[in-house]
């Protein structure tokens, strides 16, 4: 069976605990950031072009938006800047290690592999197999939890609040059908609970 891109973000989400919830959880540096600059604060160019590839591959652009068009690795860039900063030695060493077993497999960076020899990579990653990935002193942190770390950064910004940098546009939330925080227009109304009356989107309102 095939699964759905909503159902797949849905599920992966809920995962780690209640989606909304854990999406927006109050982020004010981070937010800060976000509204100041959509460039580079903490990544390097190469790094950020890095992110953006493995991001697009984790939420493809197809029929419907993927990371790309909801600027994840802005998302991405201004977590680790902030309240995530704990996590870019974790990014530091795992970008490096990226690019080293792509170099390993097909001689030439991530991001100048084609999208299948992408996938290809990220798989090893995921299954904890890749052959090539740094190991002792110069990287700490696994290929699987580096890559789960940058799953999870993914997936949530393509689904958090845009004010946070990442879902441009509502792109995410359009995609698995959240219409927004109802509670900062007022909440629902009784109708709206009961079923009688339809819910508006906040990209529609």
């Amino acid at each position: 069976m095939t699964i759905s891109r909503r159902d797949f973000l849905l599920q992966s989400a809920l995962y780690g605990g209640t989606l909304f919830v854990t999406l927006n959880v109050p982020r004010p540096h981070a937010l800060a950031a976000a509204a100041a600059s959509t460039k580079p604060v903490v990544l390097t160019p190469d790094q950020w072009k890095l992110v953006e590839a493995i991001a697009a591959r984790i939420i493809p652009s197809d029929d419907e938006p993927g990371a790309t068009e909801a600027g994840v690795v802005n998302f991405v860039d201004k977590a680790l800047a902030n309240e995530d900063k704990a996590l870019l030695p974790v990014y530091k060493a795992g970008l490096a290690g990226i690019d080293a077993v792509a170099q390993k497999r097909f001689r030439s960076t991530f991001v100048a592999l084609t999208p299948t020899e992408q996938d290809d990579v990220l798989l090893a990653l995921e299954g904890g197999k890749a052959d090539g990935w740094p190991k002792g002193a110069k990287n700490s942190i696994g290929a699987a939890d580096f890559f789960g770390a940058v799953r999870a950064h993914t997936i949530f910004g393509f689904l958090c609040d845009p004010s946070y940098g990442g879902n441009r546009d509502y792109v995410g939330w359009k995609v698995v059908g959240y219409p927004g925080r109802q509670h900062h227009r007022g909440g629902y109304t009784k109708d709206q609970m009961l079923g009688k009356a339809p819910i508006v989107p906040v990209w529609k309102s």
